[in-house]
């Protein structure tokens, strides 16, 4: 269906691609893996002819419809989202227009002179709509929106309105209603919730069509390819198997080319040896000849390109009292909207609770009452004694002074910090090397995510709090962050849509739904195990 034969391509100086090759089958579910700044979306674009490959050919079956989802979803406004997304699918909502445009005319007494040809007009438009079945169609769109945590109210307002996170939402739901034969899906799982992320997975298990996709979520993408291919210095590489095996196999390959690196760099030492040795010799002038030109035919193995991971090693905080939190009485909301009404709830010392609820259950309102930053209508909120709190929201980001280098903005934090720590901290959340001269406006989110969270474990405080600190961060980034958690010796409350790091995490549950709080002893693996379901509100198996 879909096919790159031997396709080279650079950009500017970067070359990512040297006679790649991979293929997608009708059916396949493929994940799409490589370092930032690998090729992952410049090869998007070459399948959906936004750009050429320099040289070879990307083939795709005649009449395949393609759907591409990227994180540049555009400028949206001045129609609803469930208008916005039935647009995605062409003809249809066309159709649909231009009889809610017909319809206006044939009631507008300025144009009754017109009513017989308007008529007629109206007449082959519903019968071509009836014929793709258009009347189902916004039905679908409510359902595709509704899976992605939509409310009747928001699938209703007006899209402009919405933030940057609701209008990617629109923009999948685009894909997903339309079907297409193929979908290129550019990191979907980013900025969605936990119920919709399940939602979602359910929707592309099911999909027929041929799946292309990227993700920094390696359960959802466990859970839906069955198929792995890797852009490696400009090579294609593919895997079978989900990204468990693939990472098997990537180390057994590593360890092969290795020993095999090995083995080559020893025979060669024993040639050149031999050379220097004998060749100022007459006598042994022709073996010597021979041998140097026996080198110079021998295909170099390359060692192998081992993966720069540095791993954040946490000093010990302070010891905190035992009461760390504690919540009495609490009622908070909104307008007229109740978030709280009565909330109890204590975290002692190493306890790590992670906070689970659907969209607008009150999870961030929780770690805000918490960190201070909004207050309770009614109610307390102590903070136990001898209590060191770090904080990691969204907004925490915004809070970078965009004209220092990250390097500045880390000196600035520790004055009292050496240059070798600061860039040992640097190189334990991916800033190696110059990295650490970039200036944080030109950071990407998943850059900002990691500087915040390097100043702020730096020093390290006894409770975490923690609004969806894995939201911008790629695979190698997590498994740092859940390695160095693992052995923090303080108090966590977190919230997270990350499935590994809540079950790696978390030793309690506390679980928002309308029904009321409740708290479960034993972490998200117990609580996936002991209701039958990965969020709230969530039937088994949904």
């Amino acid at each position: 269906m879909i096919r790159l034969d031997n396709i080279s391509k650079q950009n500017g100086h970067q070359i990512l691609f040297i006679e790649a090759s991979m293929g997608i089958q009708k059916g396949e579910k493929v994940g799409l893996v490589g370092p930032n700044g690998a090729g992952k979306t410049t090869l998007f674009r070459m399948v959906t002819g936004q750009e050429q490959p320099d040289d070879g050919l990307v083939a795709i079956d005649p009449g395949m419809k393609i759907g591409y989802f990227s994180q540049d979803v555009g400028e949206m406004s001045g129609q609803s989202a469930v208008a916005a997304v039935m647009d995605g699918v062409g003809p249809v909502s066309a159709l649909a227009a231009e009889m809610a445009t017909l319809e206006a005319a044939m009631v507008d007494p300025d144009q009754a002179d017109q009513l017989d040809a308007v008529m007629e007009r109206y007449g082959e438009v519903l019968e071509r709509f009836q014929e793709l079945d258009g009347y189902a169609l916004e039905a679908r769109a409510r359902e595709v929106l509704a899976g992605l945590s939509f409310s009747q109210e928001r699938m209703d307002g007006d899209v402009g309105m919405l933030s940057g996170g609701w209008k990617m939402r629109v923009a999948l739901a685009r894909i997903l209603l339309m079907r297409p034969d193929g979908m290129l899906l550019d990191e979907p799982s980013n900025h969605l919730d936990l119920e919709s992320l399940i939602w979602l997975e359910a929707f592309l298990k099911n999909y027929d069509g041929a799946l292309l996709m990227t993700s920094h979520d390696r359960a959802f993408m466990n859970r839906i390819i069955g198929k792995v291919v890797e852009i490696d210095a400009g090579s294609l590489i593919t895997y079978s198997g989900d990204l468990d095996f693939y990472d098997q196999q990537r180390a057994l390959s590593e360890a092969q080319r290795q020993a095999q690196y090995e083995r080559q760099q020893a025979m060669l030492a024993k040639e050149i040896k031999f050379i220097e040795k004998f060749k100022a010799r007459a006598s042994h002038a022709a073996q010597v000849q021979s041998r140097v030109k026996k080198l110079d035919k021998i295909e170099r193995v390359e060692a192998p390109r081992r993966r720069q991971t540095v791993q954040f090693e946490f000093q010990s905080p302070p010891r905190s009292g035992e009461d760390v939190i504690s919540l009495r009485g609490i009622r908070k909301g909104y307008g007229d909207k109740p978030i709280y009404d009565g909330l109890d709830f204590l975290v002692r010392r190493k306890e790590r609770w992670c906070v689970l609820g659907a969209n607008g259950a009150g999870k961030s309102t929780l770690l805000k009452l918490v960190a201070g930053d909004t207050k309770p209508d009614q109610g307390a909120v102590n903070i136990g004694a001898s209590v060191k709190m770090g904080y990691f929201a969204q907004h925490s980001m915004d809070l970078l002074d965009g004209e220092e280098t990250i390097f500045e903005s880390l000196e600035r934090s520790f004055p009292q910090a050496g240059q070798g720590a600061l860039r040992t901290l640097a190189g334990c959340f991916g800033f190696s090397g110059d990295d650490v001269e970039k200036p944080c406006r030109v950071l990407s989110g998943g850059e900002k995510a990691r500087l915040v969270m390097a100043k702020m474990l730096f020093d390290p405080p006894n409770l975490l709090v923690l609004d969806e600190p894995t939201n911008h961060l790629d695979m190698a980034t997590k498994e740092m962050l859940v390695a160095a958690l693992a052995d923090f010796e303080g108090t966590m409350l977190f919230v997270s849509h990350d499935r590994h790091f809540l079950g790696a995490l978390s030793n309690r549950v506390l679980e928002l739904t309308p029904e009321g709080v409740h708290q479960y002893g034993g972490g998200y693996t117990e609580y996936v195990a002991r209701t039958g379901q990965e969020a709230p509100g969530l039937h088994p198996g949904a």
